[in-house]
């Protein structure tokens, strides 16, 4: 059944996907969590104006919701299968480990900057960098699992024409790809918004299986 939702942009719900992927059948998974947090610790005082407004009438995900999705991630994920986990400034801060109790095989192992190359939003320190947590289910193996060894901890990419509020640097994207998965090993991005993931499987010939509860087909 899982099958038919390969290589499709499809407009659903994430975890009611990840209850239909096989247990241990994905390579890796992109995962950028939907919330608040930063809105209601920046208050940048735009909600109700271009930019500000876009961002905030998404579907806000509660902390409970991002557990379920770690939760399913974990159950789909691979042994020793990655999940790159996109989070902000003040969860690197505070800690993500709350989001991680409902499981016990994903370990963090890394974790990346990305340089936007453009000065955003912010009242006092305006943004120009978002974090991307490195994840391993166990076993913790590094190095028949990671085949690229020149990608630096603070990657620089500028994005253009931007088609969504939250899209993600696509060349990063293709390389961790290219760095922990093989040809038609199966990626996963489970709250896609752009479909930037899926674009990157393309390029890398692998499988997408992914969706956004907004956006798809």
């Amino acid at each position: 059944m899982y099958r038919n939702f390969l290589n499709k942009k499809q407009r659903m719900d994430g975890l009611d996907l990840l209850k239909q992927i096989p247990e241990k059948s994905v390579k890796a998974v992109f995962f950028d969590p939907q919330y608040r947090g930063i809105l209601d610790k920046l208050k940048y005082g735009n909600e109700g104006k271009s930019r500000g407004k876009v961002r905030t009438n998404l579907s806000q995900m509660t902390e409970e919701t991002i557990r379920e999705f770690l939760s399913g991630i974990e159950y789909v994920l691979m042994p020793s299968g990655y999940l790159f986990l996109w989070v902000d400034k003040f969860h690197i801060v505070e800690g993500i480990q709350p989001w991680f109790k409902d499981t016990n095989q994903l370990k963090t192992v890394d974790m990346l900057t990305w340089d936007k190359g453009k000065i955003g939003m912010g009242y006092r320190t305006r943004r120009q960098a978002e974090y991307l947590v490195v994840v391993q289910k166990q076993p913790i193996v590094a190095k028949s699992t990671w085949f690229i060894h020149n990608i630096a901890d603070v990657w620089s990419e500028k994005i253009e024409n931007k088609k969504h509020t939250h899209q993600k640097p696509m060349g990063l994207q293709k390389q961790l790809i290219l760095s922990t998965t093989n040809k038609n090993d199966i990626v996963c991005d489970p709250a896609s918004g752009s479909y930037s993931v899926f674009e990157c499987c393309k390029e890398t010939e692998r499988n997408f299986i992914g969706c956004d509860i907004e956006f798809g087909e």
